[in-house]
């Protein structure tokens, strides 16, 4: 009887679903991490080009501030 039990713990979920159903439920899960990867590229992207946008609107000053060239008399 408890050989019977050990035998019944091994069964995995995967051995309970059987081929067809765990090949779709890996392939959902590969196109959900592939959706994940794009959104997070789209969102890096989108990042840039507001930043690009913000820069393309500061005056001349803004950006020497920015990037640590402003206020050169200063530096004298």
């Amino acid at each position: 009887m408890a050989q019977k039990k050990q035998q019944d713990d091994k069964v995995t979920l995967a051995d309970q679903l059987g081929g067809d159903l765990l090949a779709q439920l890996k392939n959902a899960k590969k196109e959900l991490e592939q959706k994940e990867q794009a959104a997070k590229q789209a969102a890096k992207e989108q990042a840039i080009k507001e930043k690009k946008q913000r820069e393309k609107n500061m005056s001349f000053s803004e950006l020497l501030d920015e990037y640590g060239f402003g206020d050169t008399n200063s530096k004298k």
